[in-house]
């Protein structure tokens, strides 16, 4: 069987192993054997993300994931779906800055089945995708927009804060699920194109984990991937680097109809990937990371003048992370309240420093969300591809936890006193408006495919 070169390491963490392969068009396979249930997630991500987007196109990732589940050469229209939870199965997709994904989780002696389907459309969508399914899913992704971005409170959040922190031609300052103009805008050439460009075998890694038999998956996987032709036209991605610190505090005040003040920041914090993002992590742990931090302590314990605070990291490997703040007011209380306690806070933590019980607490709530992540056969096929992809290593995915644990007080000191700064952050502020019919929406990095 032609396949590349193989190589094995054992984990770091619970005796967990992985092998990697690579096929002879390119395509990278991890396989992690994991025989306590009878079950097999597969994962599929292709290095492509609305970072790759252009001006006037945005939102085609996004699209195009959900033209992926409307038929390829040997599957018509929804029998993608059909299949797969006609044999026991689940599935869905996700598009992000970075990756867009797919992924399956089946019984165990239905892994041949996700494998073929995943093969068919990498290799044999174009036969299958025409005016009327492109029409179907624009429809459809122009209905998710309204429905999760436009006619929820909060919902532009995401795309205001993103746009904010991220200047007018990043890569990275418009949103995954783009613009409605741009949804319009996009043809059915743009479609073709955007898939002979990335969506070919060796931009991709197929990560498989579970209850299988790793000769028997490598010879599936050679069979059904080994001979659809890999593509060298992908145009490298923009530069994404900008300073270390905005420079200055970036503000919008948006008066909607939302059911009580806000407040969300977003901060410039280091790259994900190195070890001052884990110090970040940490930070932000112990600021916003659920009822024991400081933020919720003070706003909604201690002055009430909150229901709601949390602070948290959405890692980025291509751009600057980005530190989310999210603050919810409570009953007639202003927000340039809430943003004095939240700044004394922040400088209060820069000038101390995290206490020895402060690093213990959060580093453990670390520990057990990464546990939890790959504790599942999907977690751990999804972390596989996501440090394969974006770091070019799916081992790190096994020790991740080790270089959090690693992190000292000093370090999360050093990132607070860096980053966490007012010059450091998008401001946008909520202030509510009496029901006019006015519409808005919430956020998330990732769109799915939601079928």
């Amino acid at each position: 069987m032609p396949m590349g070169h193989t190589a094995e390491a054992e984990a770091g963490s619970g005796g967990l192993t992985a092998t990697e392969h690579r096929l002879a068009n390119g395509l990278r396979v991890v396989l992690s054997e994991d025989h306590l249930t009878p079950v097999a997630a597969v994962c599929l991500w292709y290095d492509v993300g609305s970072r790759h987007e252009v001006a006037g196109r945005t939102g085609l990732a996004h699209l195009f994931e959900h033209l992926m589940f409307q038929g390829s050469g040997q599957v018509k229209g929804n029998g993608h779906f059909e299949l797969v939870q006609g044999a026991g199965g689940s599935l869905n997709g996700t598009t992000s800055f970075e990756r867009t994904n797919y992924f399956e989780t089946m019984p165990a002696h239905q892994l041949e089945l996700a494998l073929w389907l995943e093969a068919d459309r990498m290799g044999s969508l174009l036969a299958a995708l025409d005016d009327e399914s492109m029409e179907n899913q624009r429809d459809v992704v122009k209905n998710e927009r309204r429905q999760r971005y436009d006619n929820v409170p909060y919902g532009t959040a995401f795309e205001r804060l993103t746009a904010l922190a991220y200047p007018d031609g990043h890569p990275y300052h418009h949103t995954p699920i783009g613009s409605m103009a741009d949804l319009d805008a996009a043809t059915l050439e743009d479609a073709r194109s955007f898939f002979r460009t990335y969506y070919a075998p060796n931009n991709a890694v197929l990560s498989i984990v579970g209850d299988i038999d790793s000769e028997q998956t490598l010879a599936w996987v050679e069979k059904y991937f080994g001979s659809i032709p890999g593509h060298d036209g992908k145009p490298a991605p923009r530069d994404g680097s900008l300073p270390d610190v905005i420079g200055e505090q970036l503000r919008e005040v948006v008066e909607e109809e939302v059911p009580a003040r806000a407040l969300m920041a977003a901060y410039r914090l280091p790259h994900d990937g190195t070890r001052a993002s884990d110090a970040s992590d940490v930070a932000l742990t112990i600021l916003g990371g659920g009822e024991s931090s400081r933020l919720h302590n003070r706003l909604v314990r201690r002055d009430r003048t909150a229901v709601a605070a949390g602070f948290g990291l959405l890692r980025l490997a291509g751009a600057p992370s980005l530190g989310w703040l999210d603050v919810k007011a409570s009953g007639g209380v202003e927000i340039p309240a809430i943003e004095t306690a939240v700044d004394e806070e922040l400088a209060r933590f820069a000038a101390e420093g995290p206490t020895p019980e402060e690093m213990e607490r959060a580093q453990a709530q670390l520990e057990r969300e990464w546990l939890d992540r790959l504790g599942t056969v999907a977690g751990r096929a999804d972390e596989l591809c996501r440090y394969a992809v974006l770091f070019g290593d799916p081992q790190l995915a096994l020790t991740a936890v080790h270089r959090v644990l690693d992190v000292s007080a000093e370090e999360v000191q050093e990132v607070a006193q860096a980053r966490l700064r007012p010059d450091n952050r998008a401001v946008l502020v909520y202030e509510p408006v009496a029901a006019d019919g006015a519409d808005d929406s919430d956020s998330d990095q990732e769109e799915g495919a939601d079928q």
